[in-house]
């Protein structure tokens, strides 16, 4: 672990930050009503392609840093540590398979824009509509996976224990003569 003394409520934070970061890739997506293929998505899909492969390279990184350091130090990992690194584990397949899904949305943008600059006798509508709805197909899939990705972080997050409570004071003996 990059800072192995991470406090259980540190362990926490770390989980949540990274399913913040994650969802705000997904509130960037427009919504399947709000799709507009055009340059504004084509900008929109080129920021958040990069800002969720920061985030899954993050996620790799960190699971692969942590596993070396457990396999190094085992007697120093404890079980929050171990949930931690399983956790940030876990939410690297969602976040890979939303950006999988992201490219084929990319895929679907190129299509549209290519369609758009032929001649209309040699595009059917029918075409086009389906590309269209392939690229909202993608994108809402790639919202489920981000969400699943901040959900399995949150979960695991929630599930930290807070650490063990103060044992109450105890009372010092009556002294009787």
């Amino acid at each position: 672990m990059r800072t192995p003394s991470l406090s259980d409520p540190d362990q926490r934070m770390l989980l949540h930050d990274v399913a913040d970061r994650i969802n705000a890739v997904a509130d960037q997506l427009p919504l399947p009503d709000q799709v507009q293929p055009g340059p504004g998505l084509g900008e929109i899909l080129d920021d958040e392609v990069r800002h969720l492969a920061r985030l899954l390279g993050y996620l790799a990184g960190e699971s692969a840093f942590r596993h070396r350091a457990a396999a190094r130090y085992a007697h120093q990992v404890t079980p929050s540590q171990r949930r931690t690194t399983l956790a940030l584990a876990r939410a690297a397949e969602p976040a890979g398979a939303a950006l999988a899904a992201l490219g084929g949305a990319v895929h679907c943008l190129g299509v549209l824009a290519d369609l758009s600059h032929r001649s209309s006798g040699r595009v059917g509508n029918r075409t086009v509509t389906s590309a269209y709805q392939q690229l909202v197909a993608h994108l809402a899939e790639s919202r489920a996976h981000l969400a699943r990705a901040a959900k399995c972080l949150r979960t695991a997050a929630d599930a930290q224990p807070i650490g063990p409570a103060p044992s109450p004071p105890t009372a010092a003996p009556a002294h009787t003569r």
